[in-house]
């Protein structure tokens, strides 16, 4: 705990990435915590989670769980894990977007006001209720708790040459950007934070950014 805690230091703003030398230490602790976090997360919303998969199942036809493509580390595909928040087959039905909603859905890989989100889906991506299943993402290695939201490809060539510094880090179930800006900033702008957390993550940014995390999800200011 006193090495982990080591690693913390400050800078301009708040916090800096830790040193080469400590960095193998500092992945192989938040590996850990990852892991047993988000078992024990599991357990405690278990409850819940089974709720959530009844009211999906008895509301809209389809799968309770929905697997999306992902870019994880190193480029490597993975399927993030949610509750189903869409009638089945969303993917196919892009056409029942306005002029305006494609045009933000090709700016933004999402639309706010999605026509295809059900009801209990509203309710689950208010609280994020949605994204618990990628729990599993963490244990299996997929995700971090904490670090770059993971990207679809088409969202790869956006970052240019940074797209290899992006992936250079496991991607994470909450982070910077979710957390700071939400639905306030451009994409411009989430690029540059996820960035800056990608050079500059370290256990005490780790640690506030989960902190950070629980009032959002409180308040209802969930990713839409």
């Amino acid at each position: 705990m006193r090495t982990v805690l080591a690693l913390i230091k400050k800078d301009a703003c708040g916090l800096r990435a830790v040193s080469k030398a400590d960095k193998s230490v500092y992945l192989t602790v938040k590996r850990w915590f990852d892991v047993g976090f988000s078992i024990l997360l599991l357990i405690a919303f278990s409850p819940l989670m089974l709720a959530a998969a009844v009211a999906i199942r008895v509301s809209s036809p389809g799968p309770v769980i929905y697997r999306h493509r992902r870019v994880g580390k190193q480029g490597r595909p993975i399927e993030i894990l949610k509750f189903r928040t869409m009638v089945n087959h969303a993917d196919e039905m892009l056409n029942l977007f306005t002029q305006e909603q494609q045009q933000e859905w090709e700016r933004n890989f999402k639309v706010v006001h999605d026509p295809r989100v059900t009801g209990i889906g509203r309710l689950l991506r208010a609280a994020s209720l949605d994204e618990l299943p990628q729990l599993i993402n963490v244990i299996r290695g997929d995700l971090s708790l904490v670090g770059p939201r993971p990207i679809v490809p088409e969202e790869l060539a956006l970052y240019g040459k940074n797209g290899a510094r992006l992936l250079s880090v496991t991607p994470g179930l909450t982070g910077y950007w979710q957390v700071y800006a939400r639905q306030g900033c451009t994409y411009s702008q989430r690029m540059k934070m996820e960035l800056d957390y990608v050079e500059n993550m370290n256990p005490g940014w780790d640690i506030r950014i989960l902190l950070q995390t629980v009032p959002r999800v409180i308040r209802g200011k969930g990713a839409k």
